[in-house]
C-alpha cells in the first residue's frame, strides 16, 4: 500500500475535515444499519469502506489525532493484514467485549469535545452505554449527523430486490396466527403498540423472504403493530400487487420505508409502545413520545423455538445438505493432486453442489475454506487477491478447515469439518481429537429445561482447558429457520447470563469448539443440534430435562484422530453418529459420492 496516496488514508483525512467542519472531535462508526443487522446491505458498510477491514464485526473510531479499529480475536490476523499502512491502529479486544471502544473514547476525547455517531444506526442499549461513559467526562454525544453521507461520494442506494412469500408447506404457521400470538404478548406486557425493526423478526412474522442482505433471505422493513392494525414500512415496488392483496387479507398494510419514524412520532401520548432496547436504534426510539415498555421482542423468542413441523423440515434440509457435501468431498479427494484446487475453488464447488439439491436457496454465509495457516483465522475469507492453493507436498502435511452452510426453504445449515492434507503430525492429530472431545461432550449433555446456554459452554471447553488450551469465540449460536445463520436469543458462550438465553425445546444451536495456532493450522468441528425432551426422573420431582439431537449429517474425518485420546464412550458416540449419517444419506447418493460416504463412516 502506498501510504501517501492510499484510499484509506485519504478517506480518514476527509473524515477529519468533516469533523472539523462539524466542530467535533471523534467519529464512531459501528458495524450496523437501521435494523442492527449482523450482515449489512452495502449502503451501511461504512466501517469497511472507511477502514478497509472486511471482517463481519468490528467498530471504527476516528479522532482528530488517531484512528482505531476494535476487533476480537477471531479477526486479529485478518485485521493486521488489511489495516497495514492505513494509519489505523488495531485495538485487540476479548471476545464479546462490546464496551472496549466506549472506554477508549472516554479516555481519549477531551472534556468539552463531542463524539459523532449516526443515531439511525446506533442501538438504544449502545447509546445508553456511550452516554454513561462520556457524560461524566464532560464529553457530548452527537447523534444528529451522518458524516458518512458527506464523505462517501458513491454511497450505494437502498437495495431494491423484490420480496416473495416463504412457500408452503415450509411456512408452517400462517402469518395471521403469528400476528394474533404477537398481540397476546403485547397485551401481557401492557402495550397497545409494538415496533419491530429487526429484519429476521419481520420476515418470520410476515412469512416473507427477500434478497436485500447477502446470504440472509431477509428484506429491509419496519413493522408497527397495534390491537387492530399492522403496518409494514417497506420500499416502493418491493411487494407485487397480488402479494400486497394477500398481506392485506391477513391484516397487514403497506407504507413507505422512510415513514416509520413519522409513524412513531404520530403515536398518541395515551399509547404504550413495546420496544426491544437491544433491537431498535436510538434515532427511531427518540421519535416516540408515548410511554414505552422495554422488553425483548416476543417474536425473537417465538421464532427461536421451532415447531415440530419446522424441525422435521430442517431434518430434511440437513439430509440434502449432507448429500451435497458428500458429492463435493468425493470430488475433492478424487481431484486432489490431479487438478489445481484453491480455497476459491472449494467455495465454488460447494455452492454448486448445494445448488443441485431440492429446496436450495444458496449459501447461508460466505464459505470459510482455510488451508494450513489460513485455518487458524476463525473468520478467514479467501479472495481473488489473496488465497491459497490446496496441494499435497511430499513428506509434509497440514489441515484444511471448511466452514460452510446453505439456505433451504426448509431450514438453514452451518457445518465445519477439517480434513487431512498429506501426512499429519502427532500435534495436529492431538488438536483435532481434543476439539472432537469437546464437540462430543456438549452433544451428549442432558440438562434441566431452562438452563441458560452460557452455563453449558464449559462442557465443550473442558477437554481443551485440561491441556491448557483455549479458543476466543463462543461455542454455539442459535440458527434460524430459512433465516439468519446467527440467531438469538440463545447462545452457548461466555456471555453474561440473561433470562432469555434459557435453552428451550425446539431451539437450534451450533456446537463448534476449536483450536487455532497462528501461522500453523486451525481445527473446528461444528454440528447443529436441536433441543428436545429427555428422560426425567420417574416421579418428575426434578422437573423437565432436555438433550441435544444432532441435526448435521456429514462424516467427521477419522483419519485425523489420535485414537488413544478417546474414551470408549466417545468412540461409541462417533460410531453411532456415523451409522446415522450413512443411513440417512445413502439413499440420496450413488457412484463416487456413495462410495466416499461408506468409506468415511466406517466404525473405528
Amino acid at each position: 500500500m502506498d501510504t501517501r496516496t492510499s484510499p484509506i488514508r485519504l478517506r480518514i483525512e476527509r473524515t477529519r475535515d468533516a469533523l472539523a467542519a462539524a466542530g467535533a472531535h471523534a467519529l464512531l462508526v459501528p458495524s450496523a444499519d437501521p435494523h442492527l443487522s449482523e450482515y449489512l446491505p452495502e449502503r451501511w458498510q461504512g466501517r469497511q469502506w472507511l477502514s478497509g477491514f472486511t471482517g463481519s464485526m468490528g467498530t471504527l473510531v476516528v479522532t482528530v489525532e488517531r484512528a482505531a479499529l476494535f476487533a476480537d480475536s477471531r479477526y486479529w490476523v485478518q485485521a493486521e493484514a488489511e489495516l497495514a499502512g492505513s494509519g489505523i491502529d488495531l485495538e485487540r479486544i476479548p471476545t464479546g467485549n462490546a464496551s472496549a471502544h466506549v472506554d477508549w473514547l472516554a479516555a481519549q476525547v477531551p472534556a468539552g469535545a463531542s463524539v459523532v455517531v449516526d443515531g439511525q444506526v446506533l442501538g438504544l442499549a449502545a447509546a445508553k452505554a456511550l452516554r454513561a461513559a462520556l457524560e461524566p467526562k464532560g464529553v457530548t454525544l452527537r447523534t444528529d449527523l451522518d458524516l458518512l453521507e458527506q464523505i462517501w461520494p458513491d454511497r450505494p442506494a437502498l437495495p431494491a430486490a423484490p420480496v416473495a412469500e416463504h412457500p408452503l408447506p415450509y411456512a408452517c404457521v400462517p402469518r395471521s396466527a403469528k400476528l394474533a400470538t404477537l398481540r397476546e404478548a403485547m397485551a401481557a406486557a401492557g402495550a397497545t403498540q409494538h415496533f419491530v425493526s429487526t429484519v429476521d423478526d419481520i420476515a418470520w412474522i410476515t412469512n416473507l423472504r427477500g434478497q436485500d442482505v447477502p446470504y440472509n433471505p431477509v428484506f429491509l422493513a419496519h413493522l408497527l403493530v397495534s390491537a387492530d392494525s399492522a403496518t409494514l414500512f417497506i420500499g416502493d415496488g418491493k411487494i407485487a400487487p397480488e402479494l400486497a392483496e394477500r398481506l392485506a387479507a391477513d391484516g397487514f398494510t403497506l407504507a413507505p420505508y422512510a415513514g416509520a419514524g413519522d409513524a412513531l412520532a404520530a403515536l398518541a401520548e395515551t399509547e404504550t409502545l413495546l420496544l426491544d432496547p437491544k433491537r431498535v436504534t436510538l434515532g427511531l426510539r427518540e421519535r416516540a413520545r408515548c410511554a414505552v415498555v422495554e422488553k425483548i421482542n416476543p417474536s425473537t423468542l417465538a421464532k427461536s423455538r421451532k415447531t415440530a413441523e419446522e424441525a422435521q423440515f430442517t431434518r430434511e434440509a440437513m439430509a440434502e445438505d449432507g448429500a451435497a457435501m458428500c458429492e463435493f468431498y468425493a470430488w475433492f479427494e478424487g481431484a486432489l493432486g490431479d487438478e489445481r484446487i484453491t480455497e476459491l475453488t472449494i467455495d465454488e464447488k460447494l455452492a454448486a453442489a448445494r445448488s443441485r439439491r431440492p429446496g436450495s436457496m444458496g449459501p447461508s454465509f460466505g464459505t470459510i475454506a482455510g488451508f494450513g495457516p489460513n485455518g487458524a483465522m476463525p473468520h478467514y475469507r479467501a479472495t481473488e487477491e489473496a488465497h491459497a492453493v490446496v496441494e499435497v507436498k511430499p513428506g509434509e502435511g497440514t489441515l484444511l478447515l471448511i466452514d460452510s452452510g446453505g439456505q433451504y426453504f426448509g431450514g438453514t445449515t452451518d457445518i465445519t469439518r477439517v480434513w487431512p492434507i498429506g501426512t499429519l503430525t502427532p500435534a495436529m492429530k492431538r488438536d483435532y481429537t481434543l476439539v472432537l472431545k469437546g464437540t462430543i461432550a456438549l452433544s451428549r449433555v442432558r440438562f434441566p429445561r431452562g438452563t441458560p446456554g452460557p452455563m453449558l459452554d464449559a462442557l465443550a471447553r473442558a477437554p481443551l482447558w485440561a491441556e491448557g488450551i483455549e479458543y476466543g469465540h463462543g461455542t454455539g449460536h442459535g440458527v434460524g429457520y430459512c433465516l439468519a445463520v446467527h440467531e438469538g436469543p440463545q447462545t452457548i458462550s461466555k456471555a453474561v447470563v440473561e433470562p432469555q438465553m434459557a435453552i428451550e425445546p425446539g431451539m437450534i444451536t451450533s456446537i463448534e469448539p476449536g483450536i487455532y495456532r497462528p501461522g500453523q493450522w486451525g481445527v473446528r468441528i461444528e454440528n447443529l443440534v436441536l433441543a428436545v425432551p429427555a428422560a426425567t426422573a420417574e416421579d418428575g420431582q426434578f422437573g423437565e430435562f432436555l438433550e441435544f439431537e444432532t441435526l448435521t449429517l456429514c462424516p467427521i474425518d477419522t483419519r485425523c484422530i489420535e485414537r488413544s485420546l478417546l474414551r470408549a464412550d466417545e468412540i461409541d458416540w462417533l460410531n453411532r453418529y456415523h451409522a446415522t449419517v450413512r443411513e440417512r444419506l445413502a439413499p440420496k447418493l450413488s457412484g463416487a459420492a456413495l462410495a466416499w460416504l461408506k468409506a468415511r463412516t466406517e466404525a473405528i
